[in-house]
């Protein structure tokens, strides 16, 4: 959830990382921190609570120009969010660390620094970092080795970045759980914890493995993997564009995102479908050998990567016809397991570095799945590379906090899988083409449905005053509720739940008078008609409703009912097209209310802790 940005170069790279850490903004943070070293050969710190500008600010007022520098953004892990607490952590005047990631062990760590004369300034596991550095450092008088015989006595997940006054040309750096990249550049070298932190100077990356640890200086970066063997790591250019880090014409990139959909959903597809077929090889050279005899799905994910699951969940089970179960991986992480023979282990996440969904797939390859696949965003991430079978989702770099793209584009790389799955398991040909047809339609019906935007926002004034809001659906569709939720609550604040529908006589109806707007989103499905059912029950309890309904399915706006009319879709692809209208809606609240739309309290971008 933190973001690391590093230099060593022969101009000032103060500049540098203030604009790499403020292209780590999306992640989430609540302070902000440099260390640089300074002409005088000294590390000069500047650390500040808040946004980044706050510290734009405090480096204008005293600036320290240096070639060699460290930087961070931090969300309060340990500690409060204070000058104290905020990254980078120092060892005496000299040694410096920026840390992502938990220290497991540090209290006992801080223990034993204490009994050897080690004083603490603050609540967190990273000073323990770097005394331990400092105390190493003492007795090899090198950096690296310092740096290597402290990570062999942590436990817990981290990516380092590490300086000394003592050798002022170079940064150590490792990792071990969290990510971290090397970009590479022409007489420079730079770090991050993101490629996107590094754009403005180099398009060249290397990208640490687990347990690698790097020299890196202006001329060389020089690797070396746990077992202390030299190793080299391939160099790749960064893909996407260099304008996705910015806005645009859009006010936020929230917005942005959301207008990118139908691009990406078509970038998905491009390559992996013929005019009627899915083309299984596109998955992945094995993934012929790996779909054949599934008999069971066991998906794992974490908050709208989870929702995207559980709609998996009914087309693997209707169209494929193999038994799929879908779990929160905070929770599959820290139980026993049953597990049906032939089973196939799918995780969802868009970061591909989310803390519980790699360590439930680390579980998972010990425990005996028949396989392990992934679906997500980032090529580079360690859930692609520990996975046997891989669909990325090619949304491009989500920077809003409140996911859209990258949910519409897992639902979308999770219907190639589960056509793909199908065919294994009788799939007919004209099935698959029917199916295959309504994947082309997808991109212009998106585009269709974002033509919406301007009804929407006028919509949304409703919602202004209003603390609480009811999102109902059903089928496939409850999932696609859940998530309008989640996107109300996340950036709006207006607390938001979903249910089945036919759950509303179960409890939720008690809930409902004039202060509790409902949401439906109503497809012209075989469940359409018990769903007018059930918005009867709203509406007779004085509940106003908000319904975006199919063109054909008869229904009108009247007196406290609100509808709009979305286009004819395929019932299969209903929820990907449906969930676009609930994302401008609780944009649309967002901007009204006046909230940090890209940067909502309290969240962040990638969760890479627990």
């Amino acid at each position: 959830m933190c973001g690391i940005v590093g230099a060593v170069s022969e101009r000032d790279v103060q500049g540098i990382l203030l604009e790499g850490l403020h292209r780590l903004e999306y992640r989430g943070y609540d302070s902000a921190g440099m260390a640089v070293m300074g002409s005088d050969g000294q590390v000069n710190r500047v650390r500040e609570v808040g946004k980044v500008a706050a510290l734009a600010d405090a480096v204008a007022t005293t600036p320290s120009r240096g070639i060699v520098g460290i930087a961070h953004t931090r969300w309060a892990t340990h500690g409060e969010p204070s000058q104290a607490n905020a990254h980078p952590h120092m060892s005496g005047q000299r040694l410096a660390v920026v840390h992502n990631g938990i220290i497991e062990n540090y209290i006992e760590l801080r223990d034993s620094l204490r009994a050897d004369g080690f004083e603490f300034t603050s609540q967190t596991d990273t000073e323990v970092v770097a005394h331990l550095i400092e105390q190493q450092f003492r007795l090899t008088a090198d950096l690296y080795k310092a740096v290597q015989a402290a990570t062999s006595k942590l436990r817990g997940a981290y990516a380092l970045a590490v300086l000394h006054a003592d050798e002022p040309d170079h940064v150590v750096v490792c990792r071990e759980g969290s990510p971290l990249v090397i970009g590479v550049g022409i007489g420079e070298n730079f770090i991050a914890s993101d490629q996107l932190a590094l754009l403005p100077v180099t398009d060249r990356f290397m990208f640490l493995e687990e347990g690698d640890m790097a020299d890196v200086r202006r001329d060389s970066v020089k690797i070396r993997d746990r077992d202390n063997a030299p190793v080299e790591r391939p160099i790749s250019r960064f893909e996407h564009s260099m304008d996705s880090a910015d806005k645009g014409e859009y006010r936020h990139f929230m917005l942005k995102e959301i207008y990118e959909q139908a691009r990406v959903i078509k970038a998905t597809t491009e390559g992996r479908i013929t005019k009627t077929r899915v083309l299984e090889q596109a998955l992945g050279t094995d993934a012929g050998k790996l779909l054949e005899n599934v008999r069971h799905v066991q998906i794992i994910a974490c908050g709208t990567s989870y929702h995207a699951g559980m709609v998996a969940r009914y087309w693997i089970e209707e169209l494929a016809g193999v038994p799929c179960s879908v779990e929160v991986a905070s929770e599959f992480r820290y139980r026993k397991h049953v597990i049906q023979a032939d089973t196939l282990f799918l995780c969802i996440s868009q970061s591909g570095e989310t803390a519980d969904t790699l360590a439930a797939l680390r579980q998972a390859k010990k425990a005996g799945f028949r396989a392990a696949m992934a679906i997500c965003n980032v090529p580079s991430s360690s859930l692609v590379r520990e996975s046997d079978l891989v669909i990325m989702t090619q949304a491009g770099p989500e920077i809003g906090v409140a996911s859209t793209k990258a949910f519409t584009t897992q639902l979308t790389a999770l219907l190639l899988f589960t056509i793909a799955l199908a065919k294994h398991n009788g799939l007919s040909d004209a099935k698959e083409a029917e199916l295959v047809e309504a994947l082309h339609a997808l991109p212009s019906q998106v585009a269709a449905a974002l033509d919406l935007d301007d009804a929407i926002e006028e919509l949304s004034a409703a919602f202004v005053d209003k603390h609480h809001s009811l999102f109902l659906g059903r089928g496939s569709l409850f999932p696609v509720a859940l998530e309008g939720a989640l996107k109300l609550k996340e950036i709006s604040y207006i607390h938001a739940e979903a249910y089945p529908a036919g759950e509303l006589k179960h409890g939720p109806l008690a809930l409902v008078d004039s202060d509790m707007p409902v949401v439906t989103v109503a497809p012209n499905n075989d469940m359409l008609e018990k769903l007018k059912s059930n918005l009867q029950e709203v509406r007779a309890r004085g509940g106003e409703l908000f319904i975006f309904a199919d063109g054909e399915s008869r229904m009108t706006s009247e007196e406290g009912i609100h509808v709009m009319q979305i286009p004819a879709v395929h019932p299969i692809t209903a929820p990907i097209v449906y969930t676009v209208p609930l994302q401008l809606l609780a944009y649309h609240v967002a901007v009204l209310k006046g909230t940090d739309v890209d940067q909502p309290r309290n969240l962040a971008k990638s969760v890479t802790v627990e």
